[in-house]
């Protein structure tokens, strides 16, 4: 007979006691953001299908099942509950959350006392693990089905709760698990379908977002048996047979079988005292079986349950495994805009899908479990990688499925659909690209063909046009939305049509940065190398942008001396910071830039495409004549980077502004030039000194290297102004990216003590599942759930190239 045994939680998960308070959190740094609290675990739920947060006190808190739209409130009633009795004793009975309702609803309940156990997390596994209440041993693990390279699973949208019990006792013990559900179908929409662009205090847009929350006329829960499978489903009155935006259904189920009782109540209140189902599980563990499909009337909630009872012999571990799934098939963007999500390619559009994923669930989810165990193996299995970077490369991944996450369904012209993650939920626009730039990482390394299709959007935006005016946030000034051959800040927002309308941000006039056409062409030479140099298609794609917005960035060159210069308004992405005449910052960009057009102009003449159609017709003499002009300018660049920039230890911020701070991103041009095999933008010498110099001011003499690398101080590691905003924060994702940098540069040491502090500093002080862009040295942090913070894949990255 098989043996069942507890799960082994991998001693590189994060962890913390249940129900953990923190007693100094970070707090956010400006009042317009978004600060939830630190009650945050890891997300359920696939990429682009909608997710579902758990916190670390075991409440159901945070919904991201509107696309793009963020909704942080705990729904009481939804949750699991454990009743247990040991032979001859009284039970003892908890809902299986610290934290009990603040408006008065579920009193009768029990709720489980903080800090029994400890809530694990290594994603997209999570684990909490109680002690001291029951006299089993019970363990609860989560997880959706994500693993690298898989353009199915990772989509769908499920949770799977395997409960593990263990009585180590010598009597028999009973135990029940009730899981509860609210019924929200018809919450997750916007209820203004013209909601208001405005600009807040921090020079951002932002649009109004108010979802139909509580709203339950015509919701009806069913109670479904079917063959081994139980469960509860539920749906909603609609009028029409295509669903709307968040018209859809949930379903919770589990498994019956001779050694198990399953028992039920389809109907329940849940802003009552819940004693119409307490006190039947409360009692011994059942229900009263109760069956009711009337829908909800106008101001009614309701709710159903399920409980699986169960009996565990001394020295025994019983398994039994719980499904969450829900199906809400369309994402709507702007009135009338609306797509079918990924993971409709494999269960219909039609939003009658929730049972069909739960079958699909507990027929698979032994074999996703082991495919989760088999990718992360090889990294928790080494001896050279520290466990805090073992545990962040993991959980850093929780944004593909947090992030507002977008994954459409699958058309001729994108064959694994269209993918985009938010700059953050602050920032709700789509894969802001010079965030990409270090946070796109895991995606080219574990889902390639997601990033491919991202840069693939970028490069058909860039020859678009949009002279719609809008006034910019920053200064007040109005400009165009988008210059023709400018490359995109990004692909839109959840308001507009993502794809289709982009440069959504206002607070800069996008069209004048200078970092962002360079960081086009990087990501796309990238994304050909790291694939194996031979989607020579892709490169045909992209081509033809790749030469319009580097000429459009070369309008900026006000002086011809092949160097664009920067125009002393913020325009890169440090954007609260000026920089005037060439900067360190984007002139490296844009040599190497350059340097990667050339490869992938030389690579298109080596390689004719396959595809007649993308052959130009003056190939290749049209793409040898596109290099010559690179060349000139490159030629051009070279000659004057170095010479007007570096001051004898590390290289100025600028030409013009006679500034000495050390700004500690100002080879990001090198460590592209480094990551993808091109010719460096200054010697080998000149790198190690700069990295050293920004170890020592950035890191080490801002505040004794207690937080990480700060953006740009002065040499002494003092700032230029008591009151900076950028220049004084630490940026997680920046940090990773110079990390990087460092390794490929012989200070692996250095930079993984650099990036240890940044990790604990989220970990340790309740940033964890919502990493910000910023943190500073006063515990505030600015930007939660940020793109760039998973550029720690390219620390990895660093160190498997090495």
């Amino acid at each position: 007979m098989l043996k069942i045994e507890l799960p082994q939680i991998p001693s590189s998960a994060w962890q913390c006691e249940i129900g953990k308070e923190w007693e100094k959190p970070y707090t956010v740094r400006y009042a317009s953001n978004l600060d939830d609290g630190a009650n945050h675990g890891m997300p359920l739920g696939g990429f682009g299908g909608g997710c579902v947060g758990r916190g670390v006190n075991g409440e159901f808190n945070l919904w991201h099942i509107d696309g793009g739209n963020h909704i942080y409130q705990s729904l009481p009633a939804c949750q699991f509950s454990v009743f247990e009795q040991v032979e001859g004793e009284p039970p003892q009975v908890y809902a299986m959350s610290t934290n009990s309702p603040t408006d008065g609803s579920l009193s009768s309940w029990a709720w489980y006392p903080q800090g029994k156990g400890t809530y694990s997390a290594l994603y997209p596994r999570s684990w909490f693990d109680y002690q001291g209440v029951f006299k089993s041993r019970l363990i609860c693990e989560q997880f959706s089905p994500i693993w690298a390279g898989s353009y199915q699973e990772s989509s769908y949208p499920l949770a799977v709760f395997e409960w593990s019990v263990h009585n180590p006792t010598d009597k028999e013990i009973t135990l029940s698990i009730m899981f509860t559900w609210q019924n929200s179908v018809g919450w997750f929409t916007n209820a203004i379908k013209s909601p208001t662009v405005k600009v807040r205090d921090d020079g951002s847009p932002e649009y109004e977002y108010r979802p139909k929350w509580g709203d339950s006329t015509g919701n009806l829960n069913q109670w479904i048996q079917d063959n081994f499978r139980v469960g509860c489903l539920f749906d909603r009155i609609r009028m029409e047979e295509q669903p709307q935006e968040g018209e859809g259904q949930w379903a919770i189920s589990s498994i019956t079988n001779p050694s198990l009782e399953v028992f039920y109540h389809s109907r329940w209140n849940p802003k009552g005292d819940g004693a119409d189902i307490w006190d039947y599980f409360a009692m011994n563990g059942s229900l009263p079986d109760y069956q009711d499909e009337t829908p909800a009337e106008p101001g009614e909630q309701i709710a159903g349950a399920m409980a699986i009872r169960f009996t565990v012999k001394p020295g025994k571990t019983k398994k039994i495994p719980f499904i969450l799934a829900w199906d809400f098939p369309v994402t709507e963007f702007a009135q009338g805009i609306t797509y079918y999500r990924r993971y409709t390619d494999f269960f219909g559009r039609n939003g009658r899908n929730a049972w069909a994923i739960v079958r699909t669930a507990l027929k698979h989810h032994d074999m996703w479990q082991n495919r989760i165990k088999e990718w992360q193996k090889p990294i928790l299995d080494r001896g050279d990688l520290p466990e805090w970077l073992k545990m962040a490369l993991f959980n850093e991944l929780y944004l593909l499925s947090e992030g507002g996450s977008l994954w459409t369904a699958a058309t001729e012209n994108d064959p694994v659909g269209q993918f985009g993650v938010l700059e953050c939920i602050d920032y709700r626009w789509y894969e802001s690209l010079d965030v990409r730039l270090y946070g796109s990482f895991p995606l080219i390394m574990m889902w390639p063909r997601l990033d491919k299709s991202i840069m693939e959007a970028f490069s058909r935006a860039i020859p678009t046009e949009d002279k719609t005016p809008r006034i910019i946030g920053y200064n007040q000034t109005q400009a165009i939305r988008k210059a023709k051959g400018a490359t995109p800040h990004d692909l839109g927002a959840p308001n507009e049509h993502p794809w289709e309308k982009s440069n959504y941000t206002s607070y800069q006039d996008c069209n004048l940065w200078k970092d962002l056409g360079c960081d086009f062409v990087l990501l796309v030479y990238r994304d050909y190398l790291f694939t194996g140099g031979l989607d020579q298609d892709f490169l045909w794609e992209c081509w033809d942008s790749v030469v319009e917005t580097l000429h459009y960035v070369k309008t900026f060159d006000l002086d011809g001396d092949g160097i664009p210069e920067n125009s002393g308004a913020p325009d890169q992405t440090f954007d609260d910071w000026r920089l005037q005449g060439i900067s360190a910052y984007c002139g490296g960009l844009w040599i190497a830039g350059l340097e990667a057009a050339i490869a992938i102009g030389n690579t298109l003449i080596a390689n004719p495409p396959m595809n007649p159609s993308l052959q130009p017709d003056d190939y290749p003499q049209g793409i040898k004549d596109a290099i010559a002009v690179f060349q000139q300018w490159l030629t051009q660049a070279r000659s004057l980077y170095h010479e007007t920039l570096w001051n004898g230890e590390y290289y100025r911020l600028d030409s013009e502004s006679g500034s000495d701070v050390v700004m500690a991103d100002q080879l990001c041009g090198q460590f592209y030039a480094q990551l993808l095999g091109l010719p460096d933008v200054v010697e080998s010498k000149y790198v190690k000194s700069t990295l050293r110099k920004v170890y020592d001011a950035c890191f080490l003499k801002f505040h004794d290297g207690k937080f990480g690398i700060a953006n740009g101080v002065k040499p002494d590691g003092k700032p230029v102004k008591e009151n900076d905003t950028h220049p004084l924060e630490v940026w997680t994702g920046i940090n990773y990216g110079i990390v990087a940098f460092m390794i490929l540069n012989g200070m692996k040491q250095e930079g993984l003590r650099v990036a240890e502090t940044v990790v604990k500093q989220v970990y340790e002080n309740g940033l964890q599942f919502r990493t910000p862009e910023a943190i500073t040295a006063v515990g505030t942090f600015r930007a939660s759930h940020y793109l760039r913070a998973m550029a720690v894949w390219a620390i990895y990255y660093s160190l498997e190239k090495k």
